[in-house]
Formats: structure tokens, sequence, C-alpha cells
């Protein structure tokens, strides 16, 4: 009988370890330290929010707290209810051999609920949100006793993705916590949840790597760079190691360079070329390349925006094809205000279209119209 296939997660890059896989944090000592001083102090908050963009490891941290949590004794409890710990507490190193961590790995642990965007089996693709009813089934994980009376952890990633209805649950959950349970919201843009919810949160924000700090955590989740793609990936990724695992994922440079080829001969666009690049996300099987082809274009247009606040140097040689392509786009002050207003209108339409489902070539073709429209324009 052949073995069933465990279903992917949203919350795992397709290539890269689980966040729950990682051993070490790059970058991210102040968030560290912030947990850690609370924790000393006896007085763990029961609902945290860590925030900052995408692929810094927030994932990663907040799994580091949940084993942290899982596997020490006598943890104090919420808001110092047992007093400061009589030792200091350093970091977040977790026993290698106690009996909880393969559990927590293995997603058999009965003291840790991880809310995430479910996978539809029948549709072969994640669900759009986390919903109302997922929210629920809180209660009955709460209803629940730890076995040897310790910490309860919820994991939610990302709170972004929580309908309206599920963040109004979840927050009615929060004004009356449960005993001795530690939540953990994980948000890429928390400006866009509940002002309540955020308010109900102590807040850890994490922020983009150095250079130095992502290529080690790109080394700990085995991806390997040529110079040249890592030189790249630095810029488009600008400090996310989870972004630039992406592009290495989904070649993001040879996709990246289509982009630039395609845009080349703006103000006039290539509709041959617009068209060959767009038919080649049609289906389901592309959702993936799709999602990283609108982070490039919103990379692109802000590019052209902040290039065009720049005064052109007449004796600039530029050696790139996107060098050339952003000299090109170089149009003032007035033209950076353009491109900006452009490059939020595509980035909305494009997610939207990309939410409700649209045609992916036909949302593509009607990026470049627009982008030639703006080009013509200026």
């Amino acid at each position: 009988m052949k073995d069933l296939e465990p279903l992917p997660l949203s919350d795992k890059i397709s290539g890269a370890p689980h966040p729950s896989e990682a051993t070490t944090i790059f970058g991210q000592d102040s968030a560290q330290q912030q947990f850690l001083n609370a924790f000393d102090r006896g007085r763990l908050h029961h609902a945290w929010l860590l925030s900052g963009p995408r692929g810094v490891g927030k994932a990663t941290l907040v799994w580091k707290i949940a084993k942290f949590l899982l596997t020490t004794p006598n943890a104090p409890a919420q808001d110092g209810l047992f007093g400061a710990m009589s030792q200091h507490v350093s970091n977040l190193e977790t026993p290698p051999d106690h009996p909880a961590l393969p559990r927590i790995l293995a997603g058999s642990e009965p003291a840790l609920c991880v809310l995430r965007r479910s996978y539809d089996e029948k549709r072969k693709r994640f669900k759009q949100n986390i919903t109302v009813d997922d929210v629920r089934s809180l209660k009955s994980f709460f209803g629940l006793s730890a076995a040897d009376g310790g910490a309860r952890v919820v994991i939610i990633d990302a709170a972004d993705d929580m309908t309206g209805s599920a963040a109004n649950a979840l927050l009615k959950m929060l004004e009356e916590p449960p005993k001795n349970a530690f939540l953990f919201l994980i948000s890429h843009q928390p400006a866009a949840l509940l002002p309540t919810l955020r308010s109900r949160c102590r807040e850890l924000r994490l922020s983009a790597l150095s250079h130095d700090m992502m290529q080690q955590a790109l080394t700990q989740a085995k991806i390997h760079l040529s110079e040249e793609q890592s030189s790249l990936f630095t810029r488009l990724s600008a400090g996310s190691a989870g972004q630039a695992i992406r592009l290495a994922q989904l070649d993001g440079d040879a996709l990246y360079s289509a982009l630039i080829s395609t845009l080349q001969t703006l103000p006039s666009l290539n509709q041959s070329a617009a068209l060959k690049l767009a038919e080649n996300f049609a289906g389901q099987a592309n959702s993936e390349r799709f999602d990283l082809l609108i982070d490039l274009i919103d990379y692109i247009l802000g590019q052209a925006a902040k290039t065009s606040l720049i005064p052109l140097d007449p004796d600039s040689d530029p050696t790139t094809l996107d060098q050339k392509l952003f000299t090109t786009l170089h149009k003032g002050p007035i033209g950076a205000r353009k491109w900006a207003l452009l490059q939020q209108d595509i980035s909305q339409r494009m997610r939207h279209g990309r939410a409700v489902n649209l045609d992916p070539v036909t949302l593509i073709l009607d990026m470049f119209f627009k982008i030639e429209k703006c080009a013509a324009a200026l």
C-alpha cells in the first residue's frame, strides 16, 4: 500500500526546511532579548505579535520560543503568576533530548496548536484565509489541560490571513485569556490588523537582515547561490532570507531577466514578448511563480520611482539591463510620483485578481499595458 504523502503547509517555502527545523536565528537579537527579559521577570504577556517584513525570521523565532516554553520546566505563567525565574535565562536553547521536541517537529505535540491556511486537496491549492471556524477550534484546544500543567502555545501564521470574523473571534478569546496559554501572532503587515487586536498583544518587531546575516540564514536553509545570484537576490529580497529562498527555488533570476527584457523597449511595449511571457503563467501549477512575478514587478516599479528622484549623471554608463531600463524610465520627480502610484495600483489589482482566481495571463497582459501607458504619457 502506497504511503500517503503529507499535505503541503502554507507556512513552508517549497524546497526549504520548515521554520520549526531551524536551529539558529540570525540578526534578530533584540527581539529575542525582549522576550527573554520578560521571561526572566516572570511577566510573560499572554499574546505576542511578531511583526516585520516577510521572510526575516518571524516564524523561526516563534517556533524557537514555542519549543523553549514547552521544554522549560517550571516556566513562569502569564503576568508573573509564579514570580520571576530563580536563574537567569540567556538564550532560547532547548535540551536536545527532550521528549517533546520530536512531537513538536512531527506536529503531534498536544500542548501546541498551529493555525495556518489549510490545503484544499480537491482544488490542489491553499485556501485564501484562516477562517472563523479555524479560530473557534481553539476553544477545544484550550479546554484541554496540559498533561503536566505546563504551558500551552498557539501559533497563528499569519494573522494577516484571518478573515474579519476570525479576527473578531480571536479578539474575544484575548479578552479572557486561558490560564498559562500563550498566543503568538505573525504579521507581515501589522497596520492592516484590527487596532484592538494589536493593542492586546505585546509586539516584537523584527528588521530586515544584513547581507552577512542573510547569507548565514541561506546556508542554514541549505540554499547555495552563485556570486552573481547572491548579489542579485540580495537586492531583490531587501533583506528577506525567505524571499531570497523563493527566488532561488523558483528561478527568480531568469524571471527577473525576462521581465526586464520585455520592458526594455518602453515606452513602446514589445507585445509579442509580453504575450509569450504571460502565457508561461497559465494554470494553477504556476501560482507560486505568479506570486513571485507580482513581487518582482512591485520591485521594478518601486525602483523606477526611487531612481527618478535622483538626478541623472550624464557621464554614467549603465552596464546591466535593469540599470539601462531604470535610466530609460527616469522621468524626474513627476515621473517618480506616477511610477509610485502605478506601483500601488498594479500591486492591488494583481493581488486582488490572484485572490479571486482571475486568469493570470489576462492579469499579466493588463499589467504590461498599464506600464506601457504610463511610460508613454511621461
